[in-house]
């Protein structure tokens, strides 16, 4: 019978729920999906930019669309 042989970047914490799997996952690489789609919010809910954002938007060049 063969050995079993532990694979990196497998979990081996099977006892681990699906949350705590979550939260530890977000903790190492942070929220990188919002809890809601554009499609799901309110068009005037979007955030505002700030005065820096517009400036460096302004400065884009015609021709770099």
């Amino acid at each position: 019978m063969a050995e079993q042989v532990e694979q990196p970047g497998r979990d081996t914490n099977p006892a681990e729920s699906a949350w705590e799997r979550r939260k530890r996952l977000a903790e190492i690489f942070g929220d990188a999906l919002p809890d809601t789609t554009s499609d799901e919010r309110d068009p005037g809910s979007a955030p505002r930019e700030d005065a820096s954002e517009a400036w460096l938007k302004a400065q884009v060049p015609p021709h770099h669309g």
